[in-house]
């Protein structure tokens, strides 16, 4: 299983998203094809109603705890209730040009 879909089942289970997209960016960065290192994740749920940025960014920190111990080095995390996620028209914001290792040399 690659982690994209670890990350997928955890917030499935966890969060039962109405929206979820698990993008792996690495390609973007100064890592080997077929790197596994750098995502972004975009998700809609009930479970972020009430919830403040920071809570809904720990939730989701504290699910994928291991991943994140592991191979995962970038998490960009877009959490959004459904009302929030209508009133945005689905729009979420492009991730930035990698600025970190070689890039950086440039």
């Amino acid at each position: 299983m690659t982690t994209a879909e670890q990350i997928n089942d955890i917030l499935v289970e966890h969060l039962a998203p109405v929206r979820l997209d698990v993008i792996n960016e690495s390609h973007m960065h100064n890592v080997p094809p077929g790197s596994e290192s750098h995502f972004k994740v975009t998700i809609v749920s009930d479970a972020f109603e009430g919830k403040n940025l920071v809570a809904r960014h720990r939730t989701v920190n504290k699910l994928l705890a291991a991943q994140l111990a592991g191979g995962v080095h970038a998490l960009s995390m877009h959490t959004y209730t459904a009302s929030q996620w209508q009133e945005r028209d689905g729009v979420v914001p492009e991730s930035p040009p990698c600025m970190g290792g070689k890039a950086k040399e440039a």
